[in-house]
């Protein structure tokens, strides 16, 4: 069986286990990290020797980083819809993922999640939040223009394109920050939400979270 380590409230687990939904893997979720602990044991760091989750071993592969995990659940376990035999197909997941992973995600989850969340208001760089909201109304109004002529990031249908990119959503729209209007990344997130997987695994609330920098 799929064995999963993290806790729920870890932005890079969550990616992986709605993509373990979405698959309807049997899997075991190991609590970890956060207030759960267990990343120093020599046990986890045999597993990953950077001591951060999502970590997962599937029969003896033992699979860490969030994206490299994506990837393998997909072409082990997701078909064609998720890992197509064509590359120049396959490219364009890789493509919404990587812009996630490099742009996207520091912007938005240490700019701001972390910047303006997570950090005491008595210690916050405001100016530096204000740089990382405007960077993430330019990301989402790229978005909003891909998202102008298809349903979802990489097309007509739902696939590994949508997950990073997508995970992030339920947190940004949770903020009290300043928001571009953009009405086809708000029907793409209505879409997503309407996703059992995406529903039981990214919206979980985030409030053990605010002000706390230590995990």
């Amino acid at each position: 069986m799929l064995r999963v380590w993290g806790r729920r409230s870890s932005f890079n687990l969550q990616k992986v286990m709605w993509l373990v939904d979405e698959l309807g893997l049997a899997h075991e979720h190991i609590l970890a990290g956060g207030d759960h602990g267990g990343l120093d044991t020599p046990e986890f760091r045999a597993m990953n020797p950077h001591g951060r989750v999502p970590v997962i071993d599937d029969g003896g592969v033992v699979v860490w980083e969030s994206h490299a995990i994506l990837r393998y659940l997909a072409a082990r376990h997701g078909g064609e819809q998720y890992w197509s035999p064509d590359a120049a197909t396959r490219s364009l997941a890789d493509r919404w993922m990587d812009w996630s992973g490099t742009t996207l995600q520091p912007d938005f989850l240490t700019g701001v999640f972390w910047g303006f969340y997570r950090t005491p208001e008595g210690r916050r760089d405001n100016a530096a939040v204000a740089r990382s909201i405007g960077r993430c109304s330019a990301h989402f109004r790229l978005l909003d223009r891909i998202l102008a002529d298809r349903p979802f990031l990489g097309g007509d249908a739902f696939s590994l394109a949508d997950i990073p990119a997508g995970t992030a959503l339920y947190r940004y729209y949770g903020l009290e920050i300043d928001r571009p209007n953009v009405l086809n990344v708000e029907a793409w997130y209505r879409r997503l939400q309407e996703r059992p997987a995406y529903a039981q695994h990214v919206m979980v609330p985030f409030g053990e979270l605010y002000g706390r920098l230590d995990f």
